[in-house]
């Protein structure tokens, strides 16, 4: 058997070779991968000559190649087509490549020579001095100078939360798909669109219930359904499912996982050297301490929920005036949804539905996504169906400079299916760095429900929210140019990495770009004006709500981290919410965090441990830049080139901060975030 991932691909933009790609060629790749990886560094600490940036940085950054080959291809396909193979083996994987990368980051030879080549840095130019200086941090923070003893342990805790970690994220999948809520009659779905319907008439076909209807969960705690749905009873199923995901006794139940895997990552944090996890993490990160983090938050606590609760009380009149004679009932979470797009349409004379119609998925993408990028950065968008992606419905597209240079390739790939988890996200298969000459290649996933043959694929406001934002991390996947791959595409800080994407949301209600792509799917016509102007105008509608939700979560994910080790163990995930989300005062039960603890994938198996305050950290910056935008012009080539040379083009190759300052001429200001959240006293 010739394995496809023991070669570099020889297919254009080192595409991975997919239509080759069989489950059998995981493991074998994956065992060869780390043991040439291991023989590498070996190599490296095993060297006689005195330590120098070329036979240590460099040669690491060489090192690895069938290990990263096979690892960016797998981890894709678990994450948007995965199947029993791929789910048993990553759970068999995840402690063993998390004692590889142990074996690389604590080995004191490793340690010792990057340590000679870090004091001597001031002669190397500025990305080869940044470098080592990331090596040398990363290494220290992660335990790289512990006694022997201590990093055996060290080895003991990285594995078993490797272990629960996956664990987490697959109990997960298999609960969302478990709870997806089933309907008898059309009528439960009273208010949901055609394109809607037969997306729930799809699915249920799909699960051998012809006849039904199926509506599948998404990864947050609310649906995009629930502003629409009219039977109170139906929205009301839905968020019970959504919540109660984890959260049932069963091998599906992430209780226990929550509680272990906190247990574990404060220990972890004590034998670092750490008070506690958040303390850890932040420490390499812009935000550098907790402290930092719970300044920002709580600052924005209070006023968030003052305004929610002067929002609620809008909404329990219009819940109260709808209701059958006879009855006034309480406001409920799943309510919130429903009620508020009946205010906002009573306040504004905006339906966030009436525009559906006019985001048709195919002209968003190319009149809308794509425009705007060409607009701002010169750049074109070819498909190309001839090239074989890693699922039929993930789409392929040659991505070109405005002198017909090439810049990479992009994948799309738009629909949610059983084999795919939540959420929406970007991946990078290939990344661009030049000292192993790689080209780029990144993918965006989304989870829109698919329609049934020959009817247009509908997004909701927030779907063309999330596209674009998954798109401005593609952009910075595409534009990144650097030399070292440690540095490659969306490689920099997490409490940096959303800024350019939350930077790219604001190009989908540009004028320009939106008059290019709004068009009514059946009539051609564009979206009125009025519609727009009111829709501008609400901008602010809601932002008690939205901000509560999104800081409910931040906060609870910081407050499970902000455990110590020596603390009374945890044992009831509910209560421990409860406590925490009622300490900052949010504690509104018409107002859930975005994520509960138990199906919070960001940070339980996700990467974003103590760092999902990172989006509105990163909102400082991003506010303060879409205000740059507006001064300068909005959307022009010469601003777009500024942004791109500046920021997105320099990837993780130059501290992040500092490259927002030669942007934007001085550090980031608070302000406009908090005018456009509402949050100025």
């Amino acid at each position: 058997m010739t394995n496809p991932f023991f070669a570099p691909s020889a297919l254009e933009y080192g595409l991975p070779p997919f239509a080759d790609i069989r489950d059998e060629h995981y493991r074998p790749a994956f065992e060869q991968g780390m043991a040439e990886h291991l023989a590498e560094i070996a190599a490296i600490t095993g060297s006689a000559d005195a330590p120098t940036f070329e036979n240590t940085l460099v040669a690491l950054e060489r090192a690895g190649q069938t290990l990263s080959r096979v690892s960016t291809v797998f981890y894709n396909k678990a994450s948007a087509d995965s199947n029993d193979v791929t789910n048993a083996l990553e759970e068999e994987l995840a402690p063993l490549l998390a004692a590889h990368s142990d074996a690389i980051k604590l080995d004191p030879v490793l340690y010792a020579r990057i340590g000679v080549v870090y004091e001597e840095r001031d002669s190397l130019d500025a990305e080869a001095c940044y470098l080592v200086e990331r090596y040398y941090a990363e290494l220290t923070q992660a335990g790289a100078g512990l006694g022997e003893s201590e990093k055996a342990q060290l080895t003991q805790y990285n594995q078993r939360l490797s272990t629960l970690t996956t664990r987490f994220e697959k109990n997960l999948l298999a609960e969302t798909n478990d709870l997806a809520v089933v309907f008898d009659d059309v009528s439960e779905l009273d208010g949901l669109g055609e394109g809607e319907l037969s997306a729930a008439a799809q699915a249920a076909a799909e699960r051998g219930l012809p006849g039904r209807f199926v509506v599948t969960l998404v990864l947050f705690t609310g649906h995009p359904y629930l502003a629409s749905l009219t039977n109170r009873a139906s929205r009301q199923r839905i968020m019970e499912a959504s919540r109660a995901r984890g959260d049932r006794p069963g091998e599906h139940d992430n209780r226990p996982l929550v509680l272990e895997i906190t247990r574990v990552r404060a220990l972890r944090a004590a034998l670092l050297g750490f008070s506690t996890h958040a303390a850890f993490v932040t420490s390499d990160e812009t935000a550098k301490t907790p402290e930092a983090v719970d300044e920002l938050l709580r600052r924005l606590a209070g006023p968030a929920a003052r305004n929610a609760r002067r929002e609620q009380l809008a909404l329990q009149a219009e819940l109260a005036q709808r209701a059958p004679s006879g009855e006034s009932p309480e406001l409920a979470a799943w309510d919130w949804a429903f009620a508020s797009e009946a205010v906002r349409k009573a306040e504004f004379d905006v339906d966030t539905a009436q525009m559906r119609p006019y985001f048709e998925a195919e002209r968003v993408l190319q009149g809308g996504v794509f425009f705007a990028a060409t607009s701002l950065y010169g750049v074109t968008f070819t498909e190309r169906p001839d090239l074989v992606s890693y699922h039929p419905e993930a789409r392929v597209f040659e991505v070109h400079d405005e002198d017909g240079a090439p810049v990479g390739l992009y994948v799309y790939d738009l629909y949610t299916r059983d084999s795919k988890r939540g959420g929406a996200w970007m991946n990078s298969l290939i990344a661009q760095n030049g000292l192993l000459g790689h080209p780029v290649v990144v993918t965006n996933n989304l989870n829109v429900p698919k329609p049934g043959a020959g009817l247009p694929t509908l997004l909701t406001f927030d779907e063309v929210t999330t596209l674009f934002h998954e798109f401005g991390h593609a952009l910075h996947g595409l534009f990144a140019r650097v030399t070292y791959p440690k540095f490659a595409g969306t490689r920099t800080f997490r409490d940096f990495v959303e800024f350019p994407s939350q930077v790219n949301e604001m190009w989908m209600l540009w004028p320009e770009v939106l008059a290019n792509y709004a068009v009514h799917h059946a009539t051609g016509e564009p979206m009125p004006a009025s519609l727009v102007a009111k829709l501008q105008a609400s901008a602010g509608f809601n932002q008690g709500f939205a901000t509560s939700e999104y800081l409910g979560a931040a906060l609870l994910d910081q407050a499970w981290h902000g455990l110590r080790a020596g603390d009374a163990p945890v044992t009831d995930v509910a209560v421990f919410e409860a406590a925490a989300l009622a300490e900052v005062g949010l504690d509104n039960p018409a107002v859930p965090p975005r994520y509960s603890s138990t199906y919070f994938a960001h940070t339980f198996s996700g990467g974003y441990d103590a760092g999902y305050y990172s989006y509105i950290w990163s909102e400082v910056l991003d506010a303060d830049t879409v205000a740059w935008f507006r001064e300068n012009g909005g959307l022009t080539r010469v601003n777009g080139d500024r942004f791109r040379a500046r920021l997105l083009g320099v990837g993780g190759s130059k501290d992040p901060l500092e490259a927002f300052a030669d942007f934007r001429g001085r550090a980031a200001e608070i302000g406009p975030l908090l005018n456009r959240r509402g949050l100025n006293d």
